[in-house]
């Protein structure tokens, strides 16, 4: 994927993240460790693009690292780590990054229905 690519899939995960998560990063770029998302705790988590593979995969892979991004500083923060949260089991476990018929797609990991593409969660 070119750097096009990565910078729109990744503008379509933080579409979600400001949707839904209580904690946004401070998101920067350096030549040494590429794109860097810093939370307010000081803490920052460097993002890795997949070799090859779909653009869908791409914005899956990404949205599991934004995941695990967003777990570590909620938590940091003293609120409840899971994001994104499942509609049906609110505060049991976050959504699943997947790829379902060649779209990008948040899954609830329990009952494995699709919640809603990637990019596309609703305000809460």
């Amino acid at each position: 994927m070119d750097d096009m690519a990565c910078a729109d899939a990744l503008e379509t995960v933080l579409r979600d993240l400001r949707a839904q998560c209580a904690v946004q990063p401070d998101i920067r770029t350096d030549d040494t460790y590429g794109v860097m998302l810093w939370a307010p705790d000081g803490s920052a988590r460097g993002l890795t693009s997949p070799r090859g593979g779909t653009a869908a995969e791409l914005l899956a892979h990404l949205a599991d690292q934004v995941q695990d991004w967003a777990v570590e500083a909620l938590w940091s923060e003293g609120v409840s780590a899971v994001w994104p949260q499942c509609p049906t089991h609110p505060d049991t476990h976050p959504l699943t990054a997947t790829v379902h018929a060649d779209t990008a797609v948040w899954v609830c990991p329990k009952g494995r229905t699709t919640v809603a593409r990637i990019g596309e969660l609703e305000t809460r």
